[in-house]
């Protein structure tokens, strides 16, 4: 007689958690890969490399590359010139933030507010942003600055000598930079006055509430973390002012305009000094770091009282 048998069915292993959090894990990492690579090479790679150029006396025309140490920072500070430079941008950081973080804000409240054509008010505040820092120099250079005949000596009445003026130069240049930049905070503001919910203004107009007693307890408050982002991302873009400067006055005159970094191009690529040009470089880097960090640290400590 023919006895059968039957198999045992066979059990899969459990799947743990830690395998799939593994299995994501990988697929993850493959999905990304690509922008790592690109991000190592063209960012952390430079950097590091910059870092090592500042402990040496490099030079693109040639010569004896070797380790000085800290001598590159200590002549760094050391230099007037440096300390000109970094008022210069100091200065420019202070003019323009302010500026561009409460225009920003009153633009996105008139807008926001407005019932019609808001498509033409959007375009019309932000379309600057959008224009190359090439174009912008030269518009303003060439149609807005010049002393004969230039659109705001011909409005005034006056000659003044926008970009030629110690006295006047920074002010022209940071004008130029609100005009071109300030629809970025816009756009900003206005997406986050838009995600405000409405019932909040319906209650609090039930309540009796005006448009100030609104704005005051209602608006500020709930943008006070887009507040907190404008205001970094605007100081560290102003920190790092190159383009409109080195275009409209090439840091003149008489370096009453010429910001850090425009110092550092100067001593590397024209003293090509490229250890110090370094030096200065990480000079700002670590400024910047730490501007960014006290902001935030500052924004946190104040949502905590509110809070």
């Amino acid at each position: 007689m023919m006895t059968t048998t039957v198999a045992a069915p066979v059990t899969a292993a459990p799947v743990t958690k830690a395998k799939v959090r593994r299995g994501w894990t990988q697929h993850g990492l493959l999905f990304v890969a690509p922008f790592l690579i690109v991000y190592a090479v063209f960012l952390i790679w430079p950097t590091l490399l910059g870092l090592q150029m500042s402990f040496s006396s490099v030079n693109i025309a040639g010569g004896n590359d070797r380790f000085v140490g800290f001598d590159n920072y200590a002549e760094a500070f050391s230099d007037p010139r440096m300390w000109r430079s970094l008022w210069n941008t100091l200065v420019f950081t202070v003019l323009s933030t302010i500026p561009l973080v409460f225009l920003g804000l009153v633009f996105a409240l008139l807008v926001h507010n407005l019932r019609f054509m808001q498509w033409l008010w959007r375009l019309s505040f932000f379309g600057p942003f959008l224009l190359p820092s090439a174009v912008v120099s030269l518009l303003w250079l060439q149609m807005i600055y010049p002393p004969d005949f230039g659109l705001l000596n011909g409005t005034l009445g006056t000659d003044i000598l926008w970009l030629g003026d110690p006295s006047v130069a920074m002010w022209s240049v940071v004008l130029t930079t609100v005009w071109w930049t300030v629809g970025f905070n816009f756009l900003l503001y206005l997406a986050a006055l838009q995600s405000i919910p409405q019932h909040l203004y319906e209650a609090a107009a039930i309540d009796g509430a005006t448009a100030w007693d609104k704005l005051r307890s209602i608006t500020l408050p709930l943008l006070r973390r887009t507040t907190a982002l404008i205001v970094v991302l605007q100081l560290v873009a102003s920190l790092k002012v190159f383009d409109q400067i080195y275009l409209m006055t090439g840091g003149g005159p008489e370096d009453s305009t010429r910001p850090i970094i425009e110092y550092a191009y100067d001593v590397g690529f024209t003293g090509y000094r490229i250890g110090y040009a370094s030096a200065v470089s990480y000079i700002l880097f670590v400024l910047i770091v730490i501007v960014s960090l006290a902001q935030l640290r500052l924004f946190r400590k104040r949502e905590e009282v509110t809070s």
